[in-house]
């Protein structure tokens, strides 16, 4: 797809990735972008920094794990910019632990992780359907493909996102809806600590950043060239791919390789 004069959605998108991509869509020729967080003055920055680059945007502040939010989101995006070519479920959220996560945590990440991904589709895909052409971009994460050491929470939805990512472009691809689903391992941002040697996601990207940390404009270009392509998968770390094919190639062999590395980082449930 090409985004010159398309309207564009992006939750998650005061920070981060989310930033980047509604910076890289606004620099592609956007018709309009639309920039989604529960930060709402983050989003208002991004967008007032979009606005005075000259790329039409406006700013919507929502909690995504909210349908009825999620689908006002796209009612306003079309009033504005009429029909939504292009939505990116990029909202989300990393909580630490296993199955001894709190249940309460445990419904928080699945909705934030997961239902926004279901609602996003539920409101735009009849538009789009109708249409006949339409972009869903989920992100979701290496984990989703692998696993994320020390985070079973984080593991279990970014599957499940990769899951209805495959679902949705199975069923809807040959309808003219395009499906691109983002996996990165390691990229500076607030989740992993933005660089900072202190900062709070430093067990994250010690992790997911054991193939080098990408800053988030690298992972957004990765984006648009998938969507240029019509590529599903979008693997911003090219070693992820040997990754899954090791995976699937010899799965005990690769649970071995985890658990060592797994042991030498520590076990945090012992």
């Amino acid at each position: 797809m090409d985004i010159e004069g398309r309207a564009v959605v992006v939750t998650g998108g005061a920070s981060g990735i989310g930033r980047a991509l509604c910076e890289a869509f606004a620099g592609s020729g956007a018709r309009g972008v639309v920039v989604a967080d529960l930060d709402g003055a983050g989003a208002e920055a991004v967008a007032g920094r979009l606005a005075a680059e000259g790329c039409p945007a406006v700013a919507h502040q929502l909690d995504v794990a909210s349908e009825a939010e999620v689908a006002g989101l796209v009612r306003l995006a079309e009033s504005i910019y009429g029909p939504v070519d292009v939505f990116c479920a990029n909202a989300g959220i990393f909580v630490a632990g296993g199955v001894e996560v709190p249940d309460d945590a445990w419904e928080r990440i699945w909705a934030v992780n997961v239902q926004s991904h279901v609602y996003a589709a539920r409101a735009v895909l009849p538009g789009m359907l109708a249409r006949g052409e339409g972009y869903l971009v989920h992100t979701a994460s290496a984990a989703g493909l692998l696993t994320q050491l020390g985070s079973a929470p984080y593991s279990v939805t970014k599957h499940a996102v990769v899951a209805l990512a495959e679902w949705l472009s199975i069923t809807y691809g040959d309808a003219g809806v395009r499906v691109s689903c983002l996996c990165p391992q390691g990229v500076w941002t607030a989740m992993t600590g933005v660089g900072d040697e202190d900062g709070p996601g430093r067990p994250l990207s010690a992790t997911a950043g054991r193939d080098g940390m990408l800053d988030p404009e690298a992972v957004a270009a990765a984006v648009l060239a998938a969507m240029a392509a019509e590529s599903f998968l979008v693997l911003p770390h090219p070693e992820v791919s040997l990754y899954e094919q090791r995976r699937a190639g010899d799965r005990e062999r690769w649970l071995r390789g985890m658990r060592r590395v797994q042991s030498e980082l520590g076990s945090p449930f012992l």
